[in-house]
């Protein structure tokens, strides 16, 4: 059985738990309570802890990997490796300072105090660039340091940018970006194999959520513009209509490139173009 460490309440831990339902992993609690889960249809256990615990539970063997962000395990400074980047719970750590502030370079950081719950990648930053600042470190509620007197600044996690907004501050300079991985150590043979299934069905499900299913009818003298449009994952399938001239035409498009391919499709004559999800793909 493989163990796995996951957050149990936070950014990460919805997300984290419609990946294992998508990857089809029934736990046998549903994850609501307690503190650990067995699937009963794979053989995978589910810690549940706190995110800053997961990097010390992976490296003292408790578990086998773990579901976390890149910046957690940066700031933890656990050997554990990232195993595959998951595509969720993206953010960015930035240090922001009061918007009555001018400063846009790191330089311009020399001699103010600055507020983290990240000092670990905060003193990395200002170590790399010779920067004299003052860490103030914190627990939560970062951001209001500065309106209270505290800090000068502050180095946090940024999303969307409207809690530095509610509290009167502006992002000035990104240290890193981050979002969700699957993280571990190399693990025995069996472990492994367990672990390459699990990885086959996140591939399969991401996948999924980066491309849609098209279908659309085409006129028959068209069809060389249109295939060359949307290729699909190997070559798009052709039926021909009832209708004379005419044919069906299925394929796979990628979401990056969605808006784009429609436009040039309706240019070349496609009609009753239909755009569906795909729930797995497996390449």
């Amino acid at each position: 059985m493989l163990t796995l460490a996951i957050q149990k309440k936070g950014r990460l831990h919805d997300s984290t738990m419609s990946l294992l339902k998508d990857c089809g992993i029934r736990l046998s609690n549903g994850g609501k309570d307690g503190l650990i889960a067995d699937a009963d249809n794979f053989p995978l256990r589910v810690l549940y802890l706190r995110d800053d615990d997961i990097p010390e539970c992976i490296n003292d063997g408790a578990a086998d990997i773990g579901i976390v962000g890149e910046n957690v395990i940066r700031e933890k400074k656990k050997d554990l490796k990232i195993i595959k980047k998951l595509g969720f719970a993206r953010c960015r750590l930035s240090i922001a300072v009061p918007k009555n502030m001018s400063i846009s370079k790191p330089e311009e950081l020399n001699g103010l105090s600055i507020a983290t719950s990240y000092p670990g990648i905060l003193k990395d930053y200002l170590d790399s660039n010779s920067i004299d600042a003052s860490i103030y470190e914190i627990s939560g509620s970062v951001e209001i340091s500065p309106g209270i007197g505290l800090a000068d600044a502050i180095f946090d996690i940024v999303s969307s940018g409207s809690t530095l907004l509610s509290n009167g501050l502006k992002e000035v300079i990104t240290v890193m970006t981050s979002e969700a991985v699957l993280t571990g150590k190399d693990l025995e043979t069996e472990k492994q194999k367990i672990l390459d299934q699990l990885i086959f069905r996140i591939k399969a499900v991401r996948e999924a959520e980066r491309n849609k299913y098209i279908l659309l009818n085409a006129p028959k003298n068209k069809l060389d513009e249109i295939t060359a449009i949307i290729p699909g994952m190997k070559s798009p399938s052709v039926i021909p209509l009832a209708r004379e001239g005419w044919c069906s035409v299925h394929s796979v498009i990628s979401e990056d490139d969605f808006w784009e391919n429609i436009e040039q499709l309706k240019k070349t004559g496609a009609e009753g173009i239909l755009v569906i999800p795909i729930e797995k793909m497996v390449r």
